[in-house]
């Protein structure tokens, strides 16, 4: 997937993102070294323990071994993300003589604005609250979803700081949630999910909606989300709300 020609985000711009991605999924611990960031956290929200470089320029393979220490040191396996540039291709044979191998799933990073998202939905836009509560979490780890994962993804997004948890319910249950982090001149959007049993009724066209308000009311028009390469519906949806393609990147693991 190449990134749009139209973006034409700079160097700061990347690491506000790479930053504020760090800072909306809250990881236990967080250093920086070498211009990268390092997250360290148990759970299993991969931004939340993935070492990434805060820009996009060719990397001395050196580095590897420093970042490696920093999280055997934690007695933590180290995890890399990396765009998938040119620029990090020396990057990547190193880890591949180490090693690492790439995960089969490439994650796009998108970028739009607050105005265009708030457009997706006519109906009636989620609700937003400063704290997730107990309708919220539930829906993470309901039918469809990894419970183990779910319940990871829900300590990560709530223990962050000045995030809203976005909801649609019905007869008191949550069908469709979302949140939205604000810092370093963005908002963003995470924990995108609707109930497998409510699909295809523009619920989560409604989160989108919800949280657009919130970015505009706070005076964020900048947002950026992630989402798999391979989820077509989700990519769908954000494309209508306006998102385009950053760039793509992979996490790097040893087998």
């Amino acid at each position: 997937m190449n990134p749009s020609p139209t973006l034409h985000l700079n160097p700061r711009d990347i690491d506000a993102i790479e930053r504020a991605t760090t800072a909306a999924v809250s990881p236990e611990a967080l250093e920086e070294l070498d211009g990268w960031l390092l997250p360290f956290d148990p759970g299993t929200v991969g931004r939340a323990h993935s070492a990434v470089p805060l820009r996009h320029a060719a990397i001395d393979a050196a580095v590897l071994d420093r970042l490696e220490a920093r999280y055997q040191a934690r007695r933590m396996p180290a995890v890399f993300r990396l765009a998938t540039e040119p620029c990090f291709d020396p990057l990547r044979h190193a880890l591949i003589r180490r090693g690492y191998h790439p995960t089969e799933r490439p994650v796009l990073v998108q970028v739009g604005s607050a105005k265009a998202m708030r457009e997706v939905s006519r109906q009636e836009p989620a609700e937003t609250a400063s704290a997730p509560d107990a309708a919220w979490a539930a829906l993470f780890v309901g039918e469809g979803f990894d419970p183990v994962d779910g319940a990871s993804r829900v300590k990560s997004l709530g223990r962050a700081r000045d995030s809203l948890y976005a909801s649609v319910r019905e007869n008191g249950k949550t069908v469709a949630a979302g949140a939205m982090a604000f810092g370093h001149g963005w908002s963003s959007v995470h924990g995108m999910r609707t109930d497998s049993s409510c699909r295809g009724r523009g619920l989560a066209g409604r989160v989108l909606a919800g949280l657009a308000e919130a970015a505009l009311h706070r005076g964020f028009e900048r947002i950026f989300l992630q989402v798999e390469e391979g989820n077509a519906p989700a990519r769908a949806l954000y494309r209508r709300a306006g998102f385009e393609t950053a760039w793509c990147y992979e996490y790097w693991r040893r087998a």
